[in-house]
């Protein structure tokens, strides 16, 4: 099942057939039982084949009320090109360090006017030189810390601010339009398979600028232990999307520019394709 956000409210997809919800989206995600709710949903609903043009594209499924927090340095090709970008400012082993940890890297990431959703432009900070787009999933969980459901996520990043020092983490990640996510949330029932992809497409001037893949086993932390350590001693009362880190990194004489096209694709859930500006 997909749930999408759209200007008329939820639209749920079952099987390739649309059904329009009479719920507030907050309501709705951050119900414990979303999956078993959908499926009662869509068997006494009536499908209305027109709602097509109301997900195409949809709005991100984040709620007016909702943040986006991200976990870092959870795959090992992520903690390697972290190493490396901070070497020269002396915090090379700094990322190391979290790998290995108990304790995960969680930070702010975005609120909703810093959010995009498919379709929609990214903004390129105009005082870095080095941008690579991180492909990920992203759980939504609910206000109680319930794993409800998936999407995918662009946590768009500047290596250079990052690179000179860590302490600059949060004006590498958090600006006007820095996070995208979306098409709609996927909604098994069940854990997302750990064999499911993740690819990532670059397009620039009509051709592949960069393409890579990985799959979601190789993210050393679980899902639920990024959550535990997202809600320690931090309400999410409307609920949070959580983005969980990126396992594909651009070799590093790749930046991205303007008007290049981000297209992630996550098995199950779909494609967010953002342009870049």
């Amino acid at each position: 099942m997909l749930l999408y956000r759209t200007i008329a409210g939820p639209v749920l997809s079952v099987d390739d057939q649309l059904y329009q919800l009479d719920y507030e989206w907050e309501t709705l995600v951050n119900d414990s039982s979303l999956a078993q709710l959908l499926q009662q949903l869509a068997s006494s609903g009536h499908p209305d084949p027109t709602l097509a043009n109301a997900i195409a594209p949809a709005l991100p499924p984040l709620g007016d009320r909702q943040e986006i927090w991200a976990s870092g340095v959870t795959y090992f090709r992520s903690r390697t090109a972290r190493m490396e970008e901070s070497e020269s400012a002396g915090g090379g082993d700094f990322y190391d360090r979290v790998y290995a940890a108990e304790r995960p890297e969680i930070f702010f990431k975005a609120t909703p006017h810093r959010t995009v959703g498919p379709g929609d432009a990214m903004r390129l900070r105009s005082d870095s030189k080095w941008m690579v787009p991180e492909p990920e999933l992203v759980l939504v969980v609910t206000r109680e810390g319930n794993i409800v459901g998936y999407t995918v996520g662009n946590d768009l990043s500047c290596r250079d601010l990052e690179g000179e020092n860590p302490l600059y983490l949060p004006q590498a990640k958090t600006f006007d339009r820095c996070a995208a996510v979306g098409p709609g949330v996927f909604v098994p029932g069940e854990p997302i398979s750990p064999e499911s992809k993740v690819h990532v497409l670059i397009r620039r001037a009509g051709g592949i600028a960069f393409e890579g893949e990985t799959t979601l086993n190789q993210m050393k932390r679980r899902h639920e232990e990024l959550v535990e350590f997202l809600f320690r001693e931090n309400a999410h009362p409307y609920g949070v999307l959580l983005m969980t880190g990126t396992g594909i990194v651009p070799p590093d004489d790749f930046t991205l520019e303007p008007d290049d096209v981000v297209d992630i694709t996550i098995d199950g859930i779909g494609t967010l394709s953002n342009p870049m500006q």
